[in-house]
């Protein structure tokens, strides 16, 4: 272990609230790495039983939004690609401060593709 990872377990060993969550967050990068979702259902379970508000409106909020959570950590499917053509186009619109017309902007959009 690193001096800053020895200093962090001591850290954990004496804060309640980091030996709580930190064995949660792992859990949590762990199903995210992996892409299952079957550790979903006892991960909520877990984080609304911690009573950390931090982690129930965490897991509150995943539990909202349960199905598209599991369809991403099941799917193969990726909106990545949409995702990063909204963000370019947002990018050409803001030098504009929203004063760009439709066909100006389809314009600077193209000119830039």
């Amino acid at each position: 272990m690193t001096p800053s990872d020895q200093e962090l377990l001591q850290t954990r060993r004496h804060d309640k609230g980091l030996e709580t969550a930190y064995p949660l967050t792992q859990r949590f990068r762990q199903m995210i790495r992996r892409r299952t979702a079957t550790p979903l259902d006892p991960w909520l379970a877990d984080g609304l039983a911690s009573e950390m508000p931090e982690l129930v409106n965490f897991a509150n909020g995943l539990q909202r939004e349960r199905s598209a959570i599991q369809g991403a950590l099941i799917l193969p499917d990726s909106n990545g690609q949409v995702e990063g053509q909204i963000t370019k186009l947002k990018l050409l619109k803001r030098p504009s401060y929203g004063r760009a017309q439709l066909d100006r902007l389809r314009q600077r959009m193209l000119h830039a593709a």
